[in-house]
């Protein structure tokens, strides 16, 4: 008897950008149990596709049923043909390589998949599931490090008031989202730090609506990391375009998106999700409208 097909997760409360095009979302997933090489065989066998190794640590499969994906551990400095910049760029590639092999019992792996449409993601938690019936574990986190799940979520349009209210949002949901999603000690330890708080109060003024380069300059200045909750080095370095922005900005991949990282990743407990975290993400994305609409007019900013 045939089964009757899913229904798409929600969609974002604006769905498509200015373009007409529907927002895609990224997911990066990371686990434990599996090597590089034996989980994009089985996510081979379970999505088609022609796998290519790029080096003993990382694996990409092309053209597979949900796109292009690849499989690595999750360290810069063991992908020796990246060119990273990093304290031991220049090391010869055998020795990267030998490094690899070396950290692969303590370093978890990521399952990074390109952009879908927002009616695929349950695929995304078919292929967890594979992976996990192979043997890929996982519980937020391990005695080492933490384990993520991240969205890269396509940003709608090129207004740039709907990443400060989209960032407002966020602030005001941080503390719940949190305790939502950081259940244990170790998981709440390998947790992205949050927001400084004297920047919080900055953002959550209600005058406080900034040029881009007003809210490039705040953001990069009390935040000098990829580690927040809400990373947005990628969205301000693919808005910055030409303009040179601070070093540590360079290893950061440029991206029209916003970049949610709080959620940890759980592939070992059979019935996991990665829909539920998609659902606390729209949240932010629904205060985020009510907050944009409530805006004074331009006249009455700050500015």
């Amino acid at each position: 008897m045939p089964v009757d097909p899913l229904p798409p997760p929600p969609s974002p409360s604006r769905p498509t950008a200015a373009s007409g095009a529907e927002r895609r979302i990224g997911v990066e997933v990371e686990f434990i149990g599996l090597g590089a090489r034996h989980a994009a065989e089985v996510l081979q066998r379970h999505l088609a596709g022609q796998m290519v190794e790029e080096d003993p640590q990382a694996f990409h499969l092309v053209g597979s049923r949900l796109g292009d994906l690849r499989v690595e551990l999750d360290i810069r400095h063991v992908h020796p043909y990246r060119g990273a910049v990093s304290p031991l760029a220049g090391l010869p590639a055998s020795l990267a390589i030998a490094l690899g092999h070396a950290l692969a019992p303590l370093v978890p792996r990521e399952l990074i998949i390109a952009p879908l449409d927002r009616a695929r993601l349950p695929e995304v938690d078919a292929a967890v599931a594979a992976l996990r019936e192979a043997g890929a574990r996982g519980d937020g986190a391990t005695l080492v490090d933490g384990l993520g799940l991240h969205f890269n979520v396509a940003h709608p349009d090129d207004d740039p008031a709907g990443i400060v209210a989209t960032l407002k949002a966020f602030l005001m949901l941080e503390a719940e989202l949190r305790r939502a999603t950081e259940a244990g000690p170790l998981a709440r330890f390998y947790a992205p730090p949050p927001f400084p708080a004297d920047y919080v109060r900055r953002v959550l003024a209600a005058d406080y609506w900034p040029d881009p380069d007003g809210f490039a300059r705040d953001y990069l200045a009390a935040n000098p990391t990829r580690k927040r909750s809400l990373d947005l080095l990628p969205l301000l370095l693919h808005r910055a375009g030409d303009q040179p922005l601070p070093r540590f900005a360079g290893k950061v991949r440029p991206r029209p998106a916003f970049h949610y990282r709080l959620p940890l990743a759980r592939v070992g407990q059979p019935g996991w999700s990665i829909l539920d975290d998609w659902e606390r993400w729209l949240a932010v994305e629904r205060l985020a409208g009510e907050i944009a609409r409530q805006r004074p007019p331009a006249a009455d900013r700050a500015g």
